[in-house]
């Protein structure tokens, strides 16, 4: 797997979105993993697949778990 820092995400998105398209690419920030960008149709056979975790739209969670997701958000936004 490619990685990328989080800088060259915002600086070179083409070029970050380009690698996404061929294979899962690591976004890092401060040097430590912290997403993988990767294609819509690669999500799409990894969900088929039977992967443990699921996707969903947030239009779709409790509030509660939108609540844990936002404060996911916020504290890897305060590690940063």
């Amino acid at each position: 797997m490619r990685g990328y820092s989080a800088t060259d995400l915002a600086n070179r998105t083409g070029d970050v979105l380009s690698a996404a398209a061929q294979e899962a690419v690591e976004i890092t920030r401060h040097g430590k993993p912290r997403f993988v960008l990767m294609s819509h149709e690669r999500f799409e056979r990894l969900v088929r697949a039977g992967d443990s975790r699921r996707a969903m739209q947030v239009e779709d969670m409790s509030p509660e778990e939108r609540a844990a997701v936002i404060a996911a958000l916020e504290d890897d936004l305060d590690d940063g």
